[in-house]
Parts: structure tokens; C-alpha cells; sequence
């Protein structure tokens, strides 16, 4: 299969989604904090911590500090170093 062609508009939509792909996912992980505070199973929370251990992947933060988090799946944790990275984000 070839490269596929895209209109200019398609490639300006595609273009915009990549160069803000950090805020797309800083807002994912705030929604998947308020999803973790409220969910009431245990199987809904290992999925919810999977999708947080994706979109922290996809910021480029360090495997390290993502096993930290998501080890002890302590949501106040990841809320704090959520806090951290959006004050980070708007100073640039």
C-alpha cells in the first residue's frame, strides 16, 4: 500500500493533532484522574491505569517515574505530578 494523499486541509488538521499532542494528553490524564476518584471497581481502575500509563508514555515521561505512579496506583500521586507537568507547560 502506498503513501496515502491528503488534501492541504487534512494535512493541516493532522499537522495541528501532532503539535499538540502534550496538551491532548495532559487533558486526557486530568479526565482519567477524575475517572480514577470515582470509579468503583478494581477492574475498571487496572483499566484506567492502563490508559494513564499510555498517555504518560505518549508525554515522554521517563519509565521510571511512570512504574513510580502507576506501581503503588496511588491517584493523588498522579495528580500531583499532573499539576506539575500542566504548571510546566504553561511557563513554556
Amino acid at each position: 500500500m502506498g503513501k496515502k494523499d491528503f488534501s492541504n486541509y487534512q494535512n493541516e488538521v493532522i499537522g495541528n493533532y501532532y503539535k499538540n499532542l502534550d496538551d491532548i494528553m495532559l487533558r486526557k490524564l486530568g479526565e482519567l484522574v477524575t475517572e480514577l476518584y470515582l470509579a468503583k471497581s478494581e477492574k475498571r481502575r487496572d483499566k484506567l491505569w492502563e490508559r494513564a500509563k499510555k498517555a504518560m508514555e505518549n508525554l515522554k515521561v521517563s519509565p521510571r517515574l511512570i512504574e513510580h505512579i502507576t506501581g503503588g496506583k496511588d491517584v493523588e500521586i498522579l495528580a500531583k505530578n499532573l499539576e506539575d507537568w500542566m504548571a510546566d507547560k504553561r511557563k513554556k
